[in-house]
């Protein structure tokens, strides 16, 4: 194994491909089904299901938008995906050619357990207690969460202010997902920033915002009986783009993370700064890959939605 001084500089004498894990609100109804046919994967998924004590299986294959909109549900559920996606992609001695990983918002449970800081059972259980207290701060009053498009950053964060509202994810390429009270998310979209468009999202509460603190004390006694391991891929943290060396510290910023914004521009940044020459996303697939071709432009991506896509991020992985 290289030195990390010379492993970093030979980064930029081969391809560097990293995979990403998406965050809530990805799924949709059913998009388990195809994933379930491929050798083993039904019993993977048993076996998360049981770690979670939800049968997973059931609500990836036909439950409904409004049940897998659960917080409690969803998250389980994107992790679950994300795992049955990693277990091919690194198989076969793929694990070696991989550049990096990094997750999205809960997707950061996901890339934890792919970096091996976590174990599958840990991660399991930590995205089980994740989704349990953010639900329940959730529950204390109703927010929720939109996506604003384009416009000045500057004017937008002015009017956030205004309204009491809170910037909660900074996707780059114009993206801003703001968060906080119904009413205000409300007052945003009929009244938008001048060069805007708000889009509301399928979310059950103001997740990455002040909103959110009252999970933050249980998560870090939770978290704090789990065994962590120091990253075996390279990986970023959501909290300001930079890579992370130790497990233990990956943790910490993960648990934060819940009351923190999500800064993927600068994960985005990063990559771009390690010459990421290609990026493949884990199911359910599509929203992180669309970020990249606005903030990434000309670096090839794979959204591996089903099985049938895996064939192209096998290729990118392997060079061809």
């Amino acid at each position: 194994m290289l030195p990390p001084a010379l492993a970093r500089q030979s980064w930029h004498t081969r391809e560097v491909i990293v995979i990403v894990a998406p965050g809530q609100g990805s799924q949709t109804p059913g998009f388990l089904t195809p994933w379930l046919e491929l050798p083993g994967a039904a019993e993977h998924l048993a076996a998360i299901s049981d770690g979670v004590g939800i049968d997973l299986a059931t609500h990836g294959t036909t439950s409904d938008a409004d049940t897998i909109r659960d917080t409690k549900v969803a998250q389980p559920l994107i992790v679950a995906a994300g795992l049955l996606t990693l277990a091919p992609l690194l198989a076969d001695g793929r694990r070696e050619k991989v550049g990096g990983i990094a997750g999205h918002s809960v997707g950061e449970v996901t890339a934890a357990a792919g970096a091996g800081i976590l174990s599958e059972t840990d991660a399991v259980s930590f995205v089980r207690e994740r989704g349990r207290a953010m639900a329940d701060a959730a529950a204390l009053e109703p927010t929720g969460m939109s996506a604003v498009l384009g416009g000045d950053e500057a004017a937008l964060l002015e009017r956030l202010a205004e309204l009491g509202l809170q910037p909660a994810n900074f996707n780059g390429g114009g993206q801003i997902v703001v968060a906080g009270a119904l009413p205000a998310l409300a007052e945003l979209a009929e009244n938008p920033v001048a060069g805007t468009r708000v889009i509301p999202l399928q979310v059950a509460g103001a997740f990455h915002t002040r909103y959110m603190q009252p999970s933050v004390a249980g998560l870090e006694l939770f978290a704090a009986g789990l065994a962590k391991h120091d990253p075996t891929l390279p990986i970023w943290t959501n909290r300001d783009g930079s890579r992370i060396e130790s497990g233990e510290h990956f943790v910490q910023l993960m648990v934060g993370q819940v009351s923190s914004p999500v800064r993927w521009d600068l994960v985005m940044e990063s990559f771009a700064a390690a010459g990421v020459t290609g990026i493949i996303e884990l199911a359910p697939a599509g929203a992180l890959v669309g970020l990249a071709k606005r903030g990434l432009k000309g670096v090839p991506s794979v959204a591996v939605k089903t099985p049938d896509d895996l064939a192209a991020a096998f290729d990118l992985i392997d060079g061809k």
